[in-house]
């Protein structure tokens, strides 16, 4: 069984989808026990594929 393809901007949509979620995070002051930490996750991994152009 293969994996899916995955698009080659995977990077750049993620990036979209931090600044979304960061705005709304800031806009509706919403917040959660490690919200921190999965955000500093996810800025990592964004940031790796960015770097590694996927």
């Amino acid at each position: 069984m293969s994996l899916p393809k995955l698009p080659k901007n995977l990077g750049m949509i993620l990036l979209g989808i931090w600044f979304i979620i960061e705005g709304l995070m800031q806009l509706l002051s919403l917040s959660f026990s490690g919200l921190g930490t999965l955000m500093a996750i996810f800025a990592i991994v964004i940031g790796a594929l960015i770097i590694l152009q996927r």
